[in-house]
């Protein structure tokens, strides 16, 4: 789901600053963000403005249900094409650094470096298992089976998200096509890093995160054993990665002669070890000055904060002095996202792509998108707005009060951690028309957000001490979604200055590996500016609460349906 403007569309926010007689003094970064469904960069200086961006979109092929596959060269010359854009008329000596975050997608290519088919079909240009491919279920069932230790740093149970059930599933239906002939399985945002420098190091935050690699003792040989990979381990993980480097850490000689003509920047500038793009949306947020905005945080240390990345999906960073295990969330995971912090994260596997399946779904749509076009606004404005003409004296969330909805259309993959759920809605009729759709609509975003409390309680119970959220990703342009988001989790929500949170992350590493700052910390305390303040409308908290409880009654009847019908 995106709350962009048109696509291939590039602008630029401070030509002034560029062209004053201070542009000697001003460094600037670029960040790369790759994401489910486009390619972005943005030019940022070293007060963390955005100076210019642009996006493209890529391609994602759905062979058969559950199975996302995309291209790696799609992507890299999407990641060329917006480069060239934004950096047009800069002073290439005033660029000095260069960052990558992307999705956590699984990259294979062969020896010789060449895009590898990870389908039955032999289409070597989809190379990549897209993140959100769910094909390796019946794999990472067994590997959840084994109840080996590493699990505990998953919140107990493995996603089918993360690697090793991909690659499980690659050895056991492709053995001959892929797996044999595979030199290298990178994560995407290490396959960008490599094809910025030549180097195959791997990022502490993708292999950490997604790889099952600890930051203190390395790989588990046993682990990879145990479930029938232990290919990995006798190349001494060559294929996996055997050099990991710390994000922002810089990486070889730099962005090597060849990827500094695909991309327009200078050859050797410094290139940064990556980070997936939800870490690098925490990046971007997290660490911004809140003096004078009176939150609760203020005047307390950065673990009181939680970012929240909206986008595609949803994940949910919160970080932590000493490591604390919550069951069924991600973590924790030492200096994944900030140095010497743990983190543990959350997530929603389907949120911006919940609202438009919802919205696009509805028989009402193609009304909705002539309104909305007639009226020029998104779809998503009018339909706000269309809320505000519907509620009359009620605030307008009271108007799902018989309208409930179960998020899980993509299976739970925090708290719950079950890929087995499903979505449920309950308090249908059988109106078809523009206000059926847009209560649908705001009772999708409110399921979502009470999924983020759900988290956020899991996370508080297991000792997490969360007081203000950092919201950022494409969703923090839609109003309702962020005032919903308040609401129901009764926590200010905090919004950066800058739209692209994500691609300030990015920049950030590449600022920190090009030497300009001392540490990732400075560099995001100087980066990263807080904007809009959101604050939760308290007079509404009973009414929540009551939808809370729904919203857990409504799993549970669910999961007594499912038990119900085992065994037919």
């Amino acid at each position: 789901m995106s709350w962009q403007s048109d696509n291939h569309k590039v602008s630029f926010t401070g030509l002034l600053k560029m062209h004053s007689s201070k542009q000697d003094l001003v460094n600037y970064y670029v960040g790369i963000d790759v994401g489910t469904a486009s390619v972005r960069a943005a030019l940022v200086d070293q007060f963390g403005t955005v100076v210019a961006h642009a996006d493209q979109p890529i391609q994602i092929w759905e062979p058969q249900p559950d199975y996302y596959e995309q291209s790696s060269d799609d992507i890299w010359a999407a990641c060329c094409t917006v480069t060239k854009k934004i950096v047009c008329g800069i002073d290439a000596e005033r660029i000095r650094g260069l960052g990558f975050d992307a999705t956590c997608s699984l990259v294979v290519v062969d020896k010789q470096f060449r895009p590898l088919a990870v389908n039955y079909e032999g289409e070597h240009t989809r190379n990549i298992i897209l993140w959100m491919d769910h094909r390796a279920a019946s794999q990472v069932a067994r590997i959840n089976g084994t109840q080996h230790s590493v699990l505990s740093y998953v919140g107990g149970t493995m996603s089918v998200e993360m690697q090793p059930p991909k690659l499980l599933w690659i050895k056991e239906n492709l053995r001959k096509s892929c797996w044999e002939k595979a030199g290298y399985f990178f994560d995407l945002p290490d396959f960008l890093s490599w094809k910025a420098t030549g180097v195959t190091a791997r990022s502490l935050c993708t292999v950490v995160c997604k790889w099952m690699y600890s930051s203190e003792e390395g790989w588990n040989d046993d682990f990879w054993r145990l479930i029938d990979l232990e290919d990995l381990v006798e190349d001494k993980y060559e294929k996996i990665g055997n050099q990991i480097l710390s994000p922002g850490t810089s990486v070889g000689n730099g962005l090597t002669p060849e990827a500094a003509k695909d991309l327009g920047l200078p050859c050797g500038i410094a290139v940064a070890a990556s980070l997936i793009d939800a870490h690098a949306g925490g990046l971007g947020i997290i660490g911004g000055d809140v003096k004078g905005h009176n939150l609760p945080c203020e005047n307390q240390p950065i673990t009181s904060r939680l970012a929240l990345i909206c986008g595609t999906s949803s994940c949910h960073m919160g970080i932590s002095e000493t490591p604390i295990y919550v069951p069924g969330v991600w973590g924790p995971y030492y200096s994944a996202m900030v140095p010497g912090f743990w983190l543990n994260e959350g997530g929603q596997s389907a949120t911006g792509k919940l609202i438009e399946h919802v919205v696009q779904g509805h028989v009402a749509f193609p009304e909705l998108q002539a309104k909305a076009a007639a009226s020029a606004q998104s779809i998503y404005t009018y339909l706000n707005s269309h809320l505000d003409l519907i509620k009359k004296s009620l605030p307008v969330g009271f108007l799902t009060v018989d309208l409930h909805v179960w998020p899980d259309f993509h299976g739970n993959r925090s708290p719950l951690a079950d890929l087995t759920l499903k979505g449920m809605v309950v308090g249908l009729t059988l109106s078809q028309g523009l206000d059926d759709l847009a209560l649908i609509y705001l009772a999708t975003i409110q399921a979502i957000a009470l999924g983020t409390r759900h988290i956020l309680e899991t996370m508080q119970a297991a000792g997490h001490r969360i007081n203000t959220l950092f919201l950022c990703g494409g969703l923090r342009k839609n109003p309702l979604f962020v005032q919903m988001h308040a609401d129901i989790t009764g926590k200010p929500i905090v919004l950066s200055q800058e739209v692209e949170s994500v691609l300030v992350g990015a920049a950030i590493l590449g600022a920190c590996a090009s030497g300009d700052f001392a540490s990732i910390q400075e560099a995001m305390e100087r980066m990263g500016k807080i904007g809009k303040v959101v604050q939760p409308n308290h007079k509404h908290k009973r009414f929540y609460d009551k939808k809370y409880e729904v919203f857990l009654k409504l799993v549970e009847h669910q999961r007594e349906y499912n038990a119900i019908m085992q065994g037919i």
